[in-house]
């Protein structure tokens, strides 16, 4: 198929976004690029398409396990199976089915994360695979100086020691130019191309809103503002509560959070999107994969650390190009809560490492051990048993987690996970054996067709429904065959995990130093110090603001963010003021009005002239002379 066949079969349009093609000849051509595009402008698509017209298989780098298990959903809704992804949580027997589908050919996507590239298991298949290219999603990750820095993306180079001339496509949404040269240089990509798309958008209008009152400002918003809204919060806990006070003010509203099972998220999830005028109330946990175009408003009721971030989710509002608005409400309180948001997030470097120590001791993992494991994970627990400060202790985690040493997903499994281990012959001379597990086996196999091949979800409520027996018993009787070697089975987690993506090191060995340590932390307050400018900048319309701060320092003003409509409003003041004293010297046509004010815009008098008139403060005669009331 051609790229456009390919584009209409599976994406089901006619044409191209822009730059979209562009990057897609470039990669089929077998160059490095970097691809910068706007939230909603299409990125995965620049790197999916062409991994289904390229020999091998497309390796997807990506940060986030929420991210790559949307992005192989969708693919698979859209009728492309030919993908798969390997999670931090995967045991290596999961991760071994996948790599080996990868060797026979049967993937063309692999989604990986960045700590991925330094387990051996992976590494081992990796130099036997035939790579089309490399996609590194959210490569903003891997420069020191972007919003979201990953030290372990710094391992996606390492690629090319076993296939030099494999070519990098390295994606995102938010960088400035001192980023952009970081990820060229720390990927080593060949000819410097750089795609760019305008990040300008010409439908949205940037507000920030200061008022004491911002849950009253909040109601007056989207009271007057029609159609599907997005409300960004900071706190698990604070999304219901805004959510239900909406609700008690007649605003059909619901709330979604990483601490909701996957059942709660995706029924609400599917509610809103449904819902013509309803509001999602949310941490930054919405938003990935949720592609609805018709976003009027999104507010954001605490204001984000970092000016990326803010971008990002502004930019949901407004995808169908018709009028929106990105709303932030600010108080005179926010700046200093942005400071103390900067120094929660960095805890002495002492207190890190001893956090990382006390973590490995209470799950017994010792040093040179522990990689690919697994356990259940509650934090007050931890904290209770070594006397650390929840606040404090997950920050840690945070940065535990951005060094690769550990992964706690907020996002679980909604599913149990099986793989037969046997031929189709062997598992019939087993159905035949043992009869109780046999049946079992038989309903499973019919029920789930990969199940040879692949690791596949699977429900034990409605398998038990279709053998008339109960969960329980199901799940008892799959345990059994995996302890007889003939499945593999993986049942759906009961709580949060948490996994170690890596052996157990020696804390002082950590690669967090005092200086570099320090360095995270000054970056980080710039861009908080960015953020602040942002909220408190007066004279500078928003949007051209934003696009210099990326780069694009050419824009002209938007004429609809609060600074332009604020400059709007003067100008029309000073009209009014100057068409007063010429009337009140005599009456004029407009036409002399106009002359005799040769300094303001024809339009902009007769604009103002209007008003007046229908304010009543202008009258207009028989001979069509503009008079003055007193």
């Amino acid at each position: 198929m051609t790229k456009q066949e390919t584009l209409q079969r599976y994406w089901g349009y006619d044409s191209f976004r822009p730059q979209q093609e562009a990057i897609i000849d470039h990669v089929l051509s077998g160059a490095d690029a970097i691809a910068l595009l706007p939230t909603g402008g299409g990125k995965s698509l620049c790197y999916q398409l062409p991994a289904l017209l390229m020999e091998g298989t497309c390796l997807v780098v990506s940060p986030l396990i929420a991210l790559m298990k949307d992005q192989v959903e969708q693919l698979r809704r859209r009728g492309i199976k030919e993908c798969a992804c390997i999670t931090s949580g995967a045991s290596p027997a999961e991760a071994e089915v996948v790599l080996n589908n990868c060797i026979y050919g049967t993937v063309k996507l692999l989604y990986v994360s960045p700590e991925r590239l330094r387990n051996r298991q992976f590494v081992a298949y990796l130099r036997k695979m035939k790579l089309s290219f490399v996609a590194v999603d959210e490569a903003h990750c891997i420069s020191q100086w972007g919003y979201d820095f990953r030290p372990s993306y710094l391992q996606v180079a390492d690629v090319r020691l076993y296939h030099p001339q494999v070519p990098i496509l390295a994606l995102t949404a938010t960088a400035t130019p001192e980023v952009v040269a970081d990820i060229a240089a720390r990927l080593g990509l060949r000819g410097g191309t750089v795609f760019r798309s305008s990040f300008e958008r010409p439908n949205l209008a940037y507000m920030v809103i200061t008022d004491p009152d911002k849950h009253g400002r909040l109601l007056r918003i989207l009271e007057s503002v029609k159609g599907a809204a997005v409300v960004y919060v900071r706190s698990r806990r604070r999304t219901q509560e805004v959510a239900d006070e909406l609700t008690r003010h007649g605003i059909r509203a619901t709330y979604y959070h990483a601490g909701l099972s996957a059942h709660e998220r995706d029924i609400r999830q599917h509610e809103w999107m449904r819902s013509p005028d309803g509001v999602m109330v949310a941490t930054t946990a919405f938003g990935m994969g949720i592609d609805r175009p018709d976003v009027r408003v999104v507010l954001h009721l605490d204001v984000p650390t970092t000016v990326e971030a803010y971008f990002q989710e502004a930019g949901r509002a407004g995808r169908d190009g018709k009028p929106a608005y990105a709303v932030l409400l600010a108080n005179n309180s926010d700046t200093a809560k942005l400071d103390a948001t900067i120094e929660s997030a960095y805890p002495p470097l002492n207190y890190v490492r001893n956090v990382y120590k006390a973590v490995c001791n209470y799950y017994s993992v010792p040093i040179g051990s522990g990689a690919d494991s697994s356990y259940d994970f509650d934090l007050q627990t931890l904290c209770n048993t070594y006397g650390f400060d929840v606040t404090t202790c997950y920050s840690a985690l945070h940065l535990l987690e951005a060094e690769g040493l550990i992964a706690i997903p907020d996002r679980n499994d909604p599913s149990s996970k099986l793989h037969l281990l046997m031929g189709r012959d062997e598992a019939y001379r087993y159905q035949v054996d043992h009869v109780r597990e046999g049946n079992l086996l038989q309903v499973l196999m019919r029920m789930y067709g990969g199940i040879a091949t692949d690791f596949v979800d699977i429900n034990e409520r409605e398998v038990a429904r279709r053998c008339y027996t109960t969960p329980d018993i199901v799940a008892a009787l799959l345990k059994q065959m995996a302890q007889n070697g003939v499945v593999a089975y993986k049942p759906v987690p009961k709580g949060l995990q948490i996994h170690f993506t890596a052996n157990r090191i020696d804390a002082s060995a950590l690669s967090l130093t005092e200086s570099n340590y320090k360095q995270l932390k000054e970056t980080a307050q710039r861009r908080v110090a960015a953020m602040q400018s942002y909220i408190g900048e007066c004279d500078e319309c928003r949007s051209r603001w934003l696009l210099a701060y990326f780069g694009e320092k050419q824009a002209q003003p938007c004429g609809r963010c609060d600074v332009c409509l604020s400059r709007q409003s003067h100008a029309d003041e000073s009209t009014e003021q100057a068409i007063r004293e010429q009337l009140s010297r005599c009456p004029r046509s407009a036409k002399a009005l106009q002359q005799m004010l040769p300094a303001l815009q024809p339009q902009s008098v007769e604009q103002a002239l209007r008003v007046m008139i229908d304010r009543g403060e202008v009258t207009v005669d028989s001979n069509l002379l503009m008079h003055l009331k007193s």
